[in-house]
């Protein structure tokens, strides 16, 4: 049995990584910003029945590699049982190499359930047996006390209740759950049919029986102050890129009322209608002090075949090479240019925007807030360790590294919280390497300052979101 693979010092190369990251990093909080997490989940303390429902339920990055290691699609997301699920991972697992899933997996099954071997077919019985012991015992919110997880923000469509998030509120727990507020659905005009459904379902939420433009408007403003009563102080947005045009109100209305009408949206029109809602939002979100968040880039349902079968959020999705500079710089101006700017996370989708992106965020900076508009981490296909020392370095070298917000989750599994370690590792490996090539100073302890706050403190203070005394301060 191979036990030196998941070791103290993973992927910490120097005795300056390994001190910034044992003595820094390790014992901090976790600020889980952005995620997918079900509420509901936390809310009913949810036990999971097996290791094949909380490993690979959901999972859309092992969904691909199985796929790729040519795992039919009964057994990655369809009726084959959970045992059958779990084997044909563990027969992947060993063709990962390379890919951050290897690591991942490994480090999930060491950290929630003590086990040290190495994955594959020989050692899918003593896994499935060991950590379906450990899970009998196991529940979300030990998982969340576990890994010290202050804060969680889920995304949440304006048209949801939020009744889960009010049943999380009244236990107790020390973990603050919070929602975001997710308006995509609200700009779909070029399909008319999802969207005369939706708005019938913003309205019934809101409580506003919604006839034209500005009832609509007025049901999305409603929804985005229950929200704020809820607890929610940042809004998230999934876009592949702000359009350059404009858009008037007489516009707007027109294209809402053709999309109710049955009538989709052009590409044109659906740009105009676009900006003129993010307009909205950004400033609805800058009077309410929340920061926004934007996520750009992707190419998403890419395999229109399988997207008929198993909808969206599958595992087919793709970086795209859509041009960001100019929508983007002209957006973020039109709400700086009436100081209604929010604070804002920028996330780029391929790695061929990091300067832009950084580069972008320097750009809004205005001495308000430190770090007002952040250059995001490393999102989606980018949360590797290659990919999230580009993004650190471009933010190092075209901002302040020392202001960076540091990693999310953005996942649906409740296994994911190893992705901050994997992170802290890598940022420890990153700048003791530097520390050792004398790029920068031997002083620990203002080395080792800045990782405790990539770690946890910037975010705590950048979000302003309520927390348990013991992560307060």
């Amino acid at each position: 049995m191979n036990r030196s693979f998941i070791h103290d010092d993973f992927l910490l190369q120097t005795d300056a990584a390994r001190d910034l990251y044992h003595n820094f990093a390790k014992a901090e909080p976790i600020f889980d910003y952005h995620c997918h997490l079900p509420p509901a989940l936390i809310a009913d303390n949810h036990r999971f029945a097996d290791l094949s429902e909380i490993w690979l339920g959901g999972d859309h990055y092992k969904w691909r590699a199985m796929r790729a290691n040519g795992v039919a699609e009964r057994v990655c997301t369809g009726d084959a049982s959970p045992r059958e699920k779990f084997d044909a991972w563990c027969a992947a697992v060993p063709n990962t190499l390379g890919n951050p899933l290897y690591h991942w997996s490994h480090l999930e099954l060491k950290r929630y359930f003590g086990i040290d071997d190495i994955i594959s077919p020989k050692s899918a019985d003593r896994i499935w047996q060991r950590a379906n012991e450990k899970l009998a015992g196991m529940r979300v919110h030990d998982i969340l006390a576990a890994n010290k997880v202050a804060v969680i923000c889920t995304t949440d469509d304006p048209a949801d209740r939020l009744a889960d998030h009010a049943r999380i509120a009244r236990l107790g727990i020390k973990t603050k759950v919070y929602p975001t507020f997710r308006p995509d659905n609200a700009l779909r005009v070029d399909q008319p049919e999802f969207f005369k459904s939706w708005v019938e379902k913003l309205a019934a939420a809101a409580d506003v029986y919604v006839v034209n433009f500005n009832d609509f408007l007025s049901a999305l403003k409603r929804r985005h102050d229950t929200f704020h009563d809820a607890g929610c102080r940042l809004s998230d947005h999934g876009l592949i890129s702000l359009p350059s045009t404009t858009c008037t109100p007489e516009e707007a209305e027109k294209i809402f009322e053709a999309a109710r009408a049955g009538r989709p949206a052009s590409t044109e029109e659906r740009a105009k209608f676009v900006v003129y809602l993010m307009l909205e939002f950004g400033r609805w979100d800058a009077r309410r002090g929340w920061t926004k968040q934007l996520h750009l880039g992707a190419l998403r349902s890419a395999n229109t075949r399988l997207l008929k079968q198993l909808g969206p959020d599958t595992g087919f999705d793709s970086i795209g090479d859509y041009p960001q500079a100019h929508g983007l710089s002209r957006y973020l101006d039109a709400l700086d240019s009436t100081n209604e700017l929010p604070r804002t996370v920028l996330y780029n989708l391929n790695p061929a925007d990091n300067y832009v992106f950084a580069a972008m965020a320097g750009s809004f900076q205005d001495g308000s807030v430190a770090g007002k508009v952040q250059f995001g981490s490393g999102w989606w296909f980018l949360d590797q360790k290659e990919a999230m020392e580009w993004q650190m370095n471009a933010l190092a070298n075209l901002g302040l590294l020392s202001r960076f917000v540091g990693m999310l989750t953005d996942s649906r599994s409740f296994l994911s919280y190893t992705r901050h370690e994997y992170f802290r590792r890598v940022l420890c490996n990153m700048l003791g390497g530097q520390i050792e090539r004398g790029e920068l100073p031997a002083d620990r302890e203002h080395v080792g300052g800045m990782v405790k706050n990539i770690c946890f403190a910037n975010a705590r203070a950048y979000f302003r979101l309520g927390l348990d005394p013991a992560y307060a301060s």
